[in-house]
Parts: structure tokens; C-alpha cells; sequence
């Protein structure tokens, strides 16, 4: 879950991450709005790839990228139990301030 949160943590890999939305790219096609060189794009992509992030197929000379959705669920179950958690910190706070208003 490190490497998930490691690879998103960089604004250029959440745009490439974006970019791919639900469709299958190349890296040239990832590239080209991007104002870095395509071998900068590349090591990013690596990166995402390294954290499960990313699927890569090979069609003759060019790579075709897209989202693994699948990647993303460990950080998401994380995040999910930690809303869950501050939620029920927050709801609890809101009783303990409604309970006490009198008082004050």
C-alpha cells in the first residue's frame, strides 16, 4: 500500500493516472500534453506500474497502458476504514457537545 500512495504522490502520475480514465493509451499519447521529456513520462509510468497501478501490452513497437482499477483497492479499503473511523470520532464528539450544551 506504500508503493500505491508513494506513486500517487506525485501530481504528474495522478494526471497520468487520470489521462488513462477507462481507456487504453500509449505512452507517446500520455506524453504529449505533458511539458516533460518522454523518457521523464516513462520513469513515471514505471512507477505506477511497479505499484500495481498500471497494465502495460506491448503492440509492435509501441505500449499501450491502462488502469488497473484492482490496484487501487488497498488504498481504498484503507481510506474507507479510516472515514469510518473519524466519522464515528466526529459523531461521537457531536453527542458528548449535544449532551453537555445545558451545562455550559
Amino acid at each position: 500500500m506504500t508503493s500505491i500512495f508513494h506513486a500517487l504522490a506525485a501530481p504528474t502520475r495522478r494526471q497520468l493516472v487520470e489521462a488513462l480514465g477507462s481507456e487504453e493509451r500509449t505512452v507517446s499519447e500520455l506524453a504529449e500534453p505533458l511539458s516533460i521529456s518522454l523518457p521523464a513520462v516513462s520513469k513515471h509510468l514505471v512507477v505506477l506500474e511497479r505499484a500495481g497501478l498500471l497494465k502495460r501490452r506491448r503492440e509492435g513497437r509501441s505500449f499501450h497502458l491502462r488502469v488497473r482499477r484492482e490496484g487501487l483497492q488497498p488504498a481504498l479499503h484503507w481510506i474507507e476504514q479510516q472515514r469510518q473511523l473519524w466519522e464515528g470520532s466526529f459523531d461521537k464528539l457531536a453527542d458528548y457537545l449535544e449532551e453537555t450544551k445545558d451545562e455550559r
